[in-house]
């Protein structure tokens, strides 16, 4: 039985340039470019959930747990959105990066060095967010399962992965890997990339059942990125918990 999630060997792959996470034109150059699009799409979805009303706080009370938020490019837009934020990640050097700039930015954000399987808390959390997690971890499935017993019951699950296609092997990793060097060699391994169905499959036996699922694609022209139909090779989805 597997008791652990962690693949050391991406961990130190992310530790080794966690000092370049909120540099936008450094190594996670292609995550900025992404941010928008997650922070909208993730905002919209938990206010048309949980029916929320605060405009100028839109997600205040929602108690958000951000798993592998590396730097925290994701916790920090959440917070201040009003949510109250948990950012957990296996890399020391990236959760110290995380506090530096919340410190930094005046947010009050927990971070947490850690997986999922090995948390403790006390309370369960609203939403989950699993964005661009899952293709970096050594067991999917416990993985999934260790996430799903952190939400509560009609809690949101969020989970942007790959999917394992040929098109996303040409593009996110010929394509962005050697050709445009948007990312670094080695930052992807297409075996690890997950179909929708199987994502699907697995969260449902954890009482995660989809509600929403969206392609996301890259428009080369307005060097920005948009939903779509086209799902085969970067895609979001939102499951909610039975």
């Amino acid at each position: 039985m597997k008791n652990n999630t962690i693949n050391k060997k991406e961990i130190e792959k992310y530790t080794k340039i966690a000092e370049e996470w909120w540099n936008p034109t450094g190594k996670f150059k292609p995550l900025h470019k992404f941010n928008p699009i997650r922070i909208s799409y993730i905002k919209d979805n938990i206010i048309s959930s949980l029916k929320l009303k605060n405009k100028k706080d839109p997600l205040k009370k929602v108690k958000i747990l951000d798993i592998g938020c590396g730097g925290g490019l994701l916790s920090e837009p959440m917070s201040r959105l009003g949510a109250e934020v948990t950012g957990i990640d296996a890399s020391e050097k990236n959760i110290n990066v995380a506090k530096l700039h919340a410190k930094k930015s005046n947010l009050n954000i927990e971070y947490i060095c850690t997986s999922p399987e090995n948390m403790q808390i006390n309370s369960k959390f609203d939403v989950i967010l699993n964005m661009e997690i899952i293709e970096h971890v050594s067991d999917v499935n416990f993985f999934l399962e260790s996430c799903s017993q952190l939400l509560k019951k009609d809690g949101i699950m969020f989970v942007a992965t790959l999917n394992k296609t040929l098109k996303s092997y040409l593009f996110a990793i010929i394509g962005a890997e050697y050709v445009l060097r948007w990312l670094p060699i080695g930052t992807h391994a297409w075996e690890k990339f997950v179909k929708p169905e199987d994502l699907i499959t697995t969260l449902k036996k954890n009482n995660l059942n989809l509600e929403k699922l969206d392609g996301v694609k890259f428009n080369l022209i307005k060097d920005e990125w948009h939903l779509s139909s086209d799902k085969s090779i970067n895609y979001i989805a939102k499951f909610l918990k039975g």
